[in-house]
């Protein structure tokens, strides 16, 4: 089967990560995938075509933004690839009624917002898919996929250059950041080494956020990241997240709230594992578990952060252990072997593909 994926290309966001192991998979399996639009070198690893009518489905995933296709782009899939072979992955839970979490996070600043998206999705596709165990609309179909590559597995290899890091763009994360990790932090400060922030909007918010009408988005307190000693960093491309996060002796996972409220499933949950540290993620335990297997919920942040951060820099070789037992979980159940084998079923109907 020859897919193509419509995406917006970011080099140090989104899911280009993801579609880069699609395309490795698929030519291991006889099978073309490929991003649409013209070859970029920033990517070296993705394959790029112009030419819709070279395949089969039609992918497009959608994140946080509606119009990132140009007209004439659209058009042309649009005449050349009919609708009932147009998926929408709908990565950021656009495709839901209108959510607000404690007047902070939210899918859509209106209703008509809403009304919109929810529109132009249909018209473009007839499936909409979402990367959850459980989707909230009606008619929209579970698929989970991001997954783990095991063999960008690093093991042992990195000098470690700091403590504790957190990978993650300052993009609905600061509520969070501020009322639950930074407190923690504040009161284990004495017992860990230098932390540092990687990613965008950590040491200030984009100087457009008022004009979209987006501040919420990127609140911040510079000042207070200043006074416990974490450094911030700008962020790296997709292909170098798995190596800086392995400079790290403990990364801490965190996520948007909205996704989290969502049950969405990120790359970001299968890259920290990729890396040579001790992954701590902030989910609830029976979240952790759903997706990492029993030692999964014992690295869920949930009670007493600080102390389980001090714990896992004490005693490497506990966590190392829970470490390796999530990646054959990981291996096990969430490949992209599997992934593609999931897609494969999803756009044959649900009969069951084959990716051998």
């Amino acid at each position: 089967m020859n897919i193509l994926f419509a995406t917006e290309r970011r080099i140090d966001a989104g899911s280009i990560q993801a579609l880069a192991n699609y395309v490795r998979v698929g030519r291991k399996f006889g099978h073309l995938l490929a991003v649409y639009g013209s070859p970029d070198p920033r990517f070296p690893d993705v394959s790029f075509s112009t030419d819709p009518a070279a395949f089969d489905h039609v992918v497009f995933i959608f994140e946080s933004r509606l119009s990132w296709l140009s007209g004439l782009q659209l058009a042309r899939l649009l005449t050349i690839v009919p609708r009932s072979r147009r998926v929408i992955l709908d990565a950021d839970g656009m495709y839901n009624p209108m959510l607000t979490l404690d007047g902070y996070d939210r899918n859509h600043a209106t209703e008509h917002d809403q009304e919109r998206w929810t529109a132009a999705c249909d018209a473009l596709a007839h499936r909409i898919v979402q990367p959850t165990l459980w989707p909230r609309q009606p008619g929209v179909q579970p698929l989970l996929f991001y997954g783990y590559d095991s063999d960008a597995c690093v093991r042992r290899s990195h000098v470690k250059r700091v403590d504790v890091m957190h990978v993650a763009h300052n993009w609905w994360r600061w509520r969070e950041v501020s009322e639950r990790l930074l407190p923690a932090i504040e009161r284990a400060r004495d017992g860990l080494g230098e932390i540092c922030f990687v990613g965008m909007w950590w040491d200030a918010p984009p100087s457009w956020a008022a004009a979209i009408g987006q501040e919420a988005a990127f609140g911040l307190d510079a000042g207070r990241l200043r006074e416990l000693r974490i450094r911030t960093l700008p962020a790296v491309p997709y292909r170098d997240v798995i190596a800086t996060m392995s400079t790290a002796r403990v990364n801490i996972m965190t996520q948007r709230p909205l996704l989290r409220r969502l049950g969405l499933v990120t790359s970001k949950y299968f890259e920290i594992f990729a890396a040579d540290t001790v992954p701590l993620v902030m989910l609830e335990p029976a979240h952790a578990e759903q997706v990492y297997g029993p030692a999964g919920r014992e690295l869920a942040l949930h009670d007493d952060i600080g102390g389980k951060l001090i714990d896992a820099l004490e005693r490497p070789r506990k966590y190392q252990a829970l470490v390796q037992a999530v990646r054959r979980h990981l291996t096990a159940h969430h490949s992209y072997e599997r992934r593609l084998q999931d897609l494969l079923t999803m756009l044959d109907g649900g009969q069951q593909g084959t990716v051998g």
